[in-house]
């Protein structure tokens, strides 16, 4: 099984590398959303410190969104969704590799939204263990949860539509979750920052052992 994500999430991110979506389409859009956000709540630098932590996980949750969909469209090109079926690659080896792959792009896109942050908006980065270990348990609940649903929706002729109206109410959790850990690590609260972080990894374990629970029957549903 692990072979088989390895070799699924080798040939998602090649073919990133190769269109460069992410670092053509998606991050620019992430950027933006924080430019747009810095602009609705004005030049008031203390309140854009302070609002920090929810504006740089929402910009984070809308580019999941986007990854998401992009990772399994390009199985819709030529029946590549039936080749991968076919191809006696263990089901949840496939989702594993799916889920590897999208976190790897949200990581890399985590990077510039923390030096957007910094430079759009002045913000101090301290707490930088926190920070990563943040970032670390909730890309993975991310990508956990993109897997899942991605899969479930893949085969629907609305599936672009669908998706969000599936993943966001799931993934509250770990937007409330990171949000409060970012603000811990940030001092702008005064809260228990790994408490929140424990919170993302249960989340994380919970929705990956779903999903290769359940990765034969999405995908043959798919």
């Amino acid at each position: 099984m692990l072979a088989d994500a390895l070799l699924v999430a080798g040939k998602d991110l090649r073919v990133e590398l190769r269109s460069r979506v992410t670092t053509n389409q998606v991050a620019p859009f992430a950027l933006l959303v924080l430019l747009l956000f810095g602009f609705a709540l004005g030049a008031d630098q203390p309140t854009l410190e302070r609002t920090t932590p929810g504006l740089f996980w929402l910009a984070v949750l809308f580019s999941s969104l986007l990854a998401t969909q992009r990772a399994f469209a390009v199985e819709a090109v030529d029946g590549n969704r039936d080749a991968l079926r076919l191809s006696g690659m263990h089901p949840a080896g496939i989702l594993l590799g799916k889920g590897i792959a999208i976190a790897a792009e949200l990581l890399v896109l985590q990077a510039v939204l923390l030096a957007g942050v910094v430079a759009l908006y002045g913000t101090e980065l301290d707490g930088a263990g926190l920070l990563a270990a943040t970032c670390a348990a909730a890309t993975i609940g991310l990508a956990a949860t993109g897997s899942l649903y991605g899969a479930l929706a893949a085969g629907l002729r609305v599936r672009d539509t669908l998706l969000p109206l599936l993943l966001l109410p799931v993934v509250a959790p770990v937007l409330i979750a990171s949000t409060r850990a970012f603000e811990a690590a940030l001092g702008t609260v005064g809260v228990d920052g790994w408490a929140w972080v424990s919170l993302l990894t249960v989340f994380a374990a919970l929705y990956t052992a779903l999903g290769l629970a359940c990765a034969g029957v999405l995908l043959e549903e798919a």
